[in-house]
């Protein structure tokens, strides 16, 4: 499905990218079937779980530190790939290889609320946000984040307390989020590509090393994750939870915060992690088959 809506994002650039202003409404609902579909009372948070948002917040931080001096767009396409919170997917992809979905679930959950504070921090002194102070750039992005992020949260528990008829047919759309999940992808795939056809001048070296440093950051993401996991005998978990990123949320900050071509990290991003995965759910299942 993924290679199927990315080719028709790239086919249909020129009308899907004009549809973008729906991504954050999509993003929401996805979001929103997710928390309907938690049991809270299931939630517990490890020191595992403190591991990896460290790693991403420190890490995400670092990187683009590190890069900045050789080219401030890499650098923050890197940065956005190790920022962005764990997929809304992963705990699905964590129970195909056999992990704990809970404890993924728990770190899904955790990632996207410290993100959802700490990312308008970071995009008001890295970003490209025109505004007349810092406090006012961390109030721009803050506002939008925080109610994409936040108010789906709020939602799921307020449907489950005042509406818990609504809340169970949501619930039993769980497989609407991927579908979703597509229909996002087409439209993004389609704005990147608009994107770099507008460029008058475009670099493509640069277009190339963000595309390159999106790889090396996604096999170092689900390499440290998994070691990190097997020391809190939760290695699967541990993979995706680092790995495994909201990629359509991690363009769509880039196009809105960033300097737009970085999005080209994330949106390749999009291409290494799910060759990841499918990887890994083969080695699974041939494992299982013998």
């Amino acid at each position: 499905m993924m290679p199927i809506a990315m080719l028709t994002g790239i086919v249909f650039h020129r009308y899907v990218g004009q549809l973008a202003f729906l991504t954050p409404y999509l993003i929401a609902v996805m979001l929103l079937i997710t928390y309907c579909n938690i049991s809270f009372r299931d939630i517990r948070f490890s020191r595992l779980h403190l591991w990896l948002i460290c790693i991403q917040i420190f890490g995400g931080i670092g990187v683009y530190l590190l890069l900045r001096p050789l080219n401030p767009v890499v650098a923050q396409g890197a940065m956005i790939c190790i920022l962005a919170p764990t997929a809304t997917s992963a705990p699905v992809i964590t129970g195909m290889l056999g992990g704990s979905v809970e404890s993924l679930t728990a770190y899904s959950l955790l990632c996207n609320m410290v993100i959802v504070v700490v990312a308008p921090v970071i995009f008001a002194f890295t970003g490209e946000i025109e505004s007349t102070s810092f406090i006012h750039s961390f109030w721009i992005v803050f506002q939008k984040v925080f109610i994409l992020l936040f108010l789906p949260f709020f939602g799921a528990l307020l449907l489950k307390k005042l509406l818990p008829r609504v809340h169970y047919e949501i619930q039993k759309a769980k497989s609407l989020p991927f579908y979703l999940w597509s229909i996002a992808l087409v439209i993004i795939t389609g704005k990147i590509v608009q994107f770099i056809l507008d460029q008058e001048s475009s670099d493509y070296m640069v277009e190339l090393s963000v595309g390159l440093a999106a790889l090396f950051v996604c096999l170092s993401q689900f390499l440290t994750g998994r070691r990190l996991g097997r020391v809190y005998d939760d290695t699967v978990a541990g993979g995706q939870g680092l790995g495994q990123k909201n990629t359509i949320l991690a363009i769509w900050m880039a196009q809105t915060y960033l300097n737009p071509i970085s999005s080209i990290g994330p949106g390749m991003y999009v291409l290494w992690q799910n060759i990841v995965n499918s990887y890994q759910v083969w080695r699974k299942n041939k494992k299982a088959g013998k």
